[in-house]
C-alpha cells in the first residue's frame, strides 16, 4: 500500500521505518528538516525513562491550581489571559487525576508503550547507524532526604506497580556517583534500567534518513487534510496539493489537532510549553542524568553541553516564548551544581517547543472514526521520545491490519466523545 505520514519526529520517523520495512511504499509529510529545532523531539529531556508512567494531573492536583496561576516562577505556568480557552482541557485534566484508580491505569497504560523502551532505543540505534547516541547509563532521581522522597509515595508506588526497580543512594552514594553534587542533596534514586540520548536531533535524522535509503520518500509539505471516497481515503490533502494513498498516519505532534478534527475525532489536544537551556559544564556538572526533585528538571549531559529541560507552560502554541522560564532551568542548576560557572556566557542555547498533550496523559493511538484507513499516532506528552519505536511498531501492525503489539484500547480517540469525561 502506499502509505502517507504526517510528521518526522520521532514517531512520525518511527511509524515510516517501520512500514517501509513492512514492504509498503511511504510517503513523510514533513515541513521542516527532520529532527530540527521545530520538533518536540529536538528539544525534549533527553531521557528514554521506563519510570515515566507518573501521570501529570494526580489526586489533589485542584488544590494548587491557584497556585500555578499566580506562581511565575513554579514549574507549571498558566498564563492568565489564556485560561478562558484552557478551562475544558483543565477540567478533563484536573478529573483525569481525580482517583487513585484513574491514576493507576494511566500508569498501567503508560507502562505497556515504556516498560522496554531503552532496549527498543538501543536497537534502532544501531541500526540506523548512531549507536554511540543512546546511553543507558541509569537515571537518578536526587531528594534532600529520605522524608521527600517519601512525600512522593504514590508516584513511586505506581512505578512499582508496572514493573519498575531502583536502588537507592546515601549522601556517599550520590557524591560516588555524581561528585558535583550540592550537599543539599542527601539521598537518590537509581534507576539503572534508564537511558538517555545525548543528541535528539541527530538521532531523529538519522532515523528519517534510514526510512529514505530504504525506499521512503520525504516531501517538504504540510499535510492539510483528506479527500475520500465514500467511507475510503483517497488522497491526504497538503499545501502543495493532494496526494493520492491507501493509508495515512497523523504524528505531526501539536499540529495533529485539526487532522484529526479532519479524520472525525476532536480530540482535546493542547501544547505543554516546555523549555531547554544549554549550558558549559567542564567537569563541574553531571557525569550522568539526574533529575532534582526540588527543580521537577531533566539534567543531562549531551554532545553540546548540559541540556537543562523542564518547564511546563499552558498558553496557546503561538505566544511568543517567556524566556524567563529557561532562566529558571539555569539558575536552579547553578544552585544544584555548584561548580557549574556564571554568568550569561556559560549559556550556549535556550529553547522552547510544545508537547502535544492530551487532558489524561495517554497518547492517541489507533484507527480515525471517519475513517480506518486513518491512524492516529500523536499526544504523546512527555513520553513521546521515549515511546517512539514501539508506537512505530503498533501503527504499523494497524495499517496492515494486524493485531497490534500492545492493546491500543486505553489510546482510542472515543475516549474523548462528546459527554464522556
Amino acid at each position: 500500500m502506499h502509505v502517507v505520514v504526517s510528521g518526522a519526529g520521532i514517531v512520525g520517523a518511527s511509524c515510516a521505518l517501520e512500514l517501509v520495512r513492512d514492504g509498503h511504499r511511504v510517503t513523510i509529510l514533513e515541513p521542516a528538516t527532520p529532527g530540527g529545532r521545530q520538533s518536540a523531539s529536538y528539544g525534549h529531556g533527553c531521557w528514554i525513562s521506563p519510570a515515566s508512567v507518573v501521570p501529570m494531573s494526580m489526586p489533589g492536583l485542584w488544590r494548587q491550581v491557584p497556585g500555578y496561576l499566580f506562581d511565575p516562577q513554579g514549574p507549571l505556568v498558566i498564563r492568565w489571559g489564556h485560561l478562558p480557552r484552557l478551562a475544558p482541557w483543565l477540567f478533563r485534566f484536573m478529573m483525569a487525576g481525580a482517583t487513585v484508580g484513574r491514576v493507576e491505569r494511566t500508569a498501567a497504560a503508560l507502562a505497556s508503550i515504556l516498560a522496554d523502551s531503552p532496549g527498543r532505543h538501543q536497537a534502532l540505534s544501531s541500526e540506523v547507524g548512531c549507536g554511540e547516541l543512546i546511553r543507558q547509563d541509569g537515571l537518578l532521581y536526587a531528594y534532600p532526604d529520605r522524608p521527600a522522597f517519601e512525600a512522593e509515595a504514590l508516584s513511586w508506588r505506581l512505578r512499582r506497580m508496572t514493573g519498575l526497580t531502583w536502588r537507592e543512594l546515601d549522601r556517599a552514594g550520590l557524591e560516588a556517583r555524581e561528585p558535583g553534587l550540592s550537599d543539599v542533596y542527601r539521598f537518590g534514586v537509581l534507576v539503572e534500567e534508564g537511558a538517555y540520548c545525548r543528541d535528539p536531533g541527530r538521532y531523529v535524522s538519522a532515523i528519517v534518513a534510514h526510512a529514505v535509503a530504504l525506499g521512503a520518500r520525504l516531501v517538504p509539505a504540510r499535510a492539510t487534510g483528506f479527500a475520500f471516497d465514500g467511507s475510503r481515503l483517497a488522497a491526504v490533502e497538503t499545501d502543495g496539493g493532494p496526494i493520492p494513498c491507501d493509508r495515512a498516519v497523523i504524528a505531526s505532534g501539536i499540529r495533529s489537532k485539526a487532522l484529526a478534527v479532519a479524520a472525525g475525532d476532536p480530540v482535546p489536544l493542547e501544547a505543554e510549553r516546555g523549555y531547554h537551556a544549554v549550558m558549559e559544564d567542564g567537569s563541574a556538572g553531571p557525569l550522568h542524568p539526574v533529575m532534582p526533585s526540588d527543580g521537577r528538571m531533566a539534567n543531562t549531559p549531551t554532545a553540546d553541553g548540559l541540556r537543562l529541560s523542564g518547564q511546563v507552560e499552558l498558553a496557546s502554541i503561538d505566544a511568543p516564548p517567556n524566556w524567563r522560564r529557561a532562566d529558571i532551568l539555569v539558575d536552579h542548576a547553578r544552585k544544584t551544581y555548584p561548580g557549574l560557572p556564571g554568568g550569561s556566557e556559560a549559556v550556549r542555547d535556550r529553547w522552547m517547543g510544545h508537547r502535544p498533550s492530551t487532558p489524561d496523559g495517554l497518547p492517541v493511538i489507533g484507527p480515525a472514526s471517519r475513517s480506518s484507513d486513518i491512524v492516529h499516532a500523536f499526544g504523546h506528552g512527555h513520553v513521546g521520545f521515549a515511546s517512539g519505536p514501539i508506537t512505530g511498531r503498533i501503527v504499523a501492525d494497524l495499517v496492515a491490519g494486524a493485531s497490534p503489539l500492545r492493546d491500543v484500547t486505553p489510546f482510542a480517540a472515543g475516549r474523548f466523545a462528546f459527554g464522556r469525561v
